[in-house]
Order: C-alpha cells, then structure tokens, then sequence
C-alpha cells in the first residue's frame, strides 16, 4: 500500500477548480518536503508545486498564480488548490515526500523524492 492517498481528482470544464488531497497516518510530515507532480499521456512526469518544511512554496510557470500547495501538518495532509483549469493541466497528479529540512524546495529534482502516492486523475475538458 502506497505510504501517500491522494484524494479529490476527476472532470472538470476549462476554468473549474478542483482541490487536491493527500493524506498519510503512516509518518508525521513535518520533517518532510512535500511536492505535487503530474503526468500527461505520453508526456514525461513533471514537477508542480513544492513546499518546504518551513512552508516556503514554489510553482512550475504554467501553474503560477492558479494553483496553490498548502500543508496543514496538524493533520498530516498536503492540499493542492487548482484553481482556472485549463486542458493542458490534464494528468495524473503525485504528491511526494522527501526527509529534507532546506529552507526552500525548488532546488530538489523529483528523483531526490522517496516516498510516493499512486496518483490521482485530473481531466479538463469541455
């Protein structure tokens, strides 16, 4: 069983929102930083969001401005907000985790992430 459940995908129209979750009982996250990436069919998987153990974020330029990753480390989930979908930010969506105490994660490559979810789908279409 995956050590990460990702929660809240599924159909949207262009413009829509959705919220995505992720969830663990199985460590605590506050050592840990936490990323969200995404794949498309065909596509390599890329990097999203990430945030910091101490809550500093980073986006990829397609998702500036849309999208927003929280961490609500109380109760061991990771969110990421979606906001003006748009057809191209159709995916699977990961979220990840990596013990790492950086000041900020947008130096890290996702293959330095070690503990994974199984995804869940986004699909933007009208």
């Amino acid at each position: 069983q995956s050590q990460f459940v990702e929660s809240g995908g599924g159909l949207v129209q262009p413009g829509g929102s959705l919220r995505l979750t992720c969830a663990t009982s199985a460590l605590s996250l506050v050592p840990y930083m936490l990323g969200w990436f995404r794949q498309a069919p065909g596509k390599e998987r890329e990097g999203v969001s990430c945030i910091s153990v101490y809550g500093l974020a980073d986006y990829a330029d397609s998702v500036k401005g849309r999208f927003t990753i929280s961490r609500d480390n109380a109760k061991n989930i990771v969110y990421l907000q979606m906001n003006s979908l748009e057809p191209e930010d159709t995916g699977i969506y990961y979220c990840a985790a990596r013990r790492d105490s950086a000041y900020v994660c947008n130096d890290t490559p996702q293959n330095d992430y070690t503990d994974w979810g199984q995804g869940t789908q986004v699909t933007v279409s009208s």
